[in-house]
């Protein structure tokens, strides 16, 4: 199983011949490739999985796995306070 985490675009930029960018995770911000994904702006939101862009999806879809990812984090607290 692979996981893809959502994150937003702040800049675009080459290095070493690629389109790399400057993406958002809630507060943390990564370089990230965006070959797989030469559509993409600054300001959109995309799929990344280990440090590449391999899709880009909108901003209410990415709330959405946000709000998903912070549940199963209260969850998992949840579970480990109760040990």
């Amino acid at each position: 199983m692979c996981l893809a985490v959502p994150g937003r675009v702040i800049k675009i930029y080459e290095k070493d011949d690629l389109p790399m960018g400057k993406v958002d995770f809630g507060g943390l911000s990564k370089e990230i490739c965006l070959a797989y994904t030469p559509e993409v702006r600054p300001g959109d939101y995309v799929l990344v999985h280990v440090g590449f862009a391999i899709n880009t999806i909108d901003e209410a879809e990415a709330k959405e796995v946000f709000s998903l990812l912070e549940q199963l984090a209260e969850a998992a607290g949840e579970k480990s306070t109760e040990s």
